[in-house]
């Protein structure tokens, strides 16, 4: 397990942007497959986008070309840029990691807040 922090969120207008950032506190996640998850209140986890460690990038459905998940600063963090941010982009977002492809995110960043208003 890697320990993960992320930065960035924050309050936004609707059609604003924010960009959140993950490291690990003790290593390079270049080896890591990430992935960005948030969890709005009453409402289950879900995946925001994941990249591979070849840098394949996935996305969930709702972010319909406004997210982009990128590896920078020589793969050692995952960014998350959000633009054209919706009311119901409002969450906490969580970073996770995972050493396998096709193993468990079996470490979790503690997660930041991500509020949009009208």
């Amino acid at each position: 397990q890697v320990v993960l922090h992320e930065r960035g969120g924050g309050l936004v207008q609707t059609g604003g942007s924010l960009r959140l950032s993950c490291e690990a506190s003790d290593r390079s996640l270049m080896e890591y497959h990430v992935a960005w998850f948030r969890q709005a209140p009453g409402k289950e986890r879900e995946m925001v986008a994941r990249i591979t460690v070849g840098g394949t990038a996935h996305y969930g459905d709702f972010v319909k070309g406004r997210f982009i998940i990128s590896r920078e600063h020589a793969k050692t963090t995952v960014a998350l840029q959000m633009d054209s941010l919706k009311v119901e982009d409002t969450a906490v977002y969580y970073c996770a990691a995972r050493y396998r492809a096709l193993s468990d995110w079996d470490s979790w960043g503690q997660g930041t807040q991500v509020t949009v208003s009208s």
